[in-house]
């Protein structure tokens, strides 16, 4: 059975844009209905294939940014100037539009709801998109770092304040922002840095998985910093993209 599922992920299939909700001025989510869609595990990604009216095409991956289920998910985008995708995702598309998508897919960056570890999740700008998932399904207590250059930039920002305020204390959420701060911070703009990584980090006994998503400098610099207070490296995962989202 195992086997005979994984061409049906690498098939294209449609899917129908239920609905859209924006994050931010550049960025916003799509509700898509799937027939037969699977569900995934927290992590994972799809491609979209769009197609022009001459038959040129072009695809993108986009992590899954909703919790799992079935025959519906939300892939969260950020607009890429000059992209052959984004724009139409960000600004065109619109509920009851066409799509064709192949997925679920990865593997290595998910967080499985069977995993009692504690997690660290570490995002840079739209590089938050997976780990919202995670943060939605989470089971086991969740740290989610989140760096933006201003909140205004920040994607999700109610719903990860009521997560980081529910009384059950399972989800705790830190903002870093870069270059403005919200009005009154006691905390200038910064980059993300040791120090802000030790506030938050998991003590090294309590086995813990660190999960870090965002443009490649971000990704590297985060990792090493990890490691330089005591996380263990073979507890990193990270997934990298080129310089959109940062």
């Amino acid at each position: 059975m195992a086997r005979a599922a994984v061409p049906g992920r690498l098939t294209w299939q449609p899917a129908t844009v239920a609905a859209t909700r924006a994050e931010t001025k550049t960025a916003r989510t799509l509700i898509l209905d799937v027939d037969g869609w699977p569900g995934h595990v927290p992590g994972q990604h799809i491609d979209i294939r769009l197609t022009a009216p001459d038959g040129y095409t072009a695809q993108r991956s986009y992590s899954i940014s909703s919790a799992p289920g079935p025959d519906r998910l939300e892939v969260t985008v950020q607009v890429v100037t000059d992209g052959e995708v984004s724009p139409y995702l960000v600004e065109v598309a619109e509920p009851g539009d066409q799509l064709e998508i192949r997925g679920p897919l990865g593997g290595w960056f998910v967080r499985r709801p069977a995993d009692p570890r504690p997690a660290l999740l570490i995002g840079g700008g739209s590089g938050v998109a997976p780990l919202m998932s995670m943060v939605r399904a989470a089971t086991s207590p969740t740290r989610l770092l989140y760096s933006t250059r201003s909140p205004s930039d920040a994607l999700f920002t109610a719903e990860l304040a009521t997560a980081g305020a529910a009384a059950d204390g399972l989800v705790a959420v830190t903002h870093v922002y870069t270059r403005v701060a919200p009005a009154g911070s006691p905390v200038p703009p910064r980059r993300l840095d040791a120090d802000a990584l030790a506030r938050v980090v998991w003590p090294r006994d309590a086995d813990p998985v660190a999960f870090v998503c965002g443009p490649t400098g971000f990704v590297e610099t985060v990792a090493d910093l990890l490691v330089g207070v005591g996380h263990d490296p073979a507890n990193i995962r990270a997934e990298r993209f080129g310089p959109t989202g940062g």
